[in-house]
């Protein structure tokens, strides 16, 4: 079956930087384009970034510009977010997924997702 596993969730203090990562198995790994979504308590899940299968083409929440940074390894199977400046609102659980549609942050259009890495900012 397909397997998406994040890791690397911490609590951090504002400011810090922390580095995502997401192992996929189960699936055609460079078939697919990637996103990353978070979800904080009683929100709804929003789109952070994505990604297309090359990992030539990205895109990023207006709210994480300039900050956040996607990429992959298809030789490893294995999608990254690297997140510096953190700051509180960033605060959330980190999902990985999985899509066939391009340059999409809407969940809805995603197949496959994982079990989420908690991100916790200090003020």
């Amino acid at each position: 079956q397909v397997r998406l596993v994040e890791s690397g969730g911490a609590l951090v203090p504002a400011g810090g930087s922390l580095r995502l990562s997401c192992t996929v198995s189960g699936l055609s790994f460079r078939n697919y384009g990637m996103g990353w979504f978070r979800q904080a308590p009683g929100k709804e899940r929003d789109g952070v970034s994505w990604i297309n299968w090359a990992g030539t083409s990205t895109d990023y929440a207006d709210s994480v510009k300039g900050r956040f940074t996607i990429s992959r390894d298809n030789a490893e199977n294995t999608l990254y977010l690297q997140m510096n400046s953190l700051q509180p609102e960033d605060t959330a659980m980190y999902y990985c997924a999985a899509s066939n549609v391009w340059r999409t942050l809407w969940p809805r259009d995603y197949n496959y997702w994982g079990q989420g890495t908690q991100v916790t900012v200090s003020s």
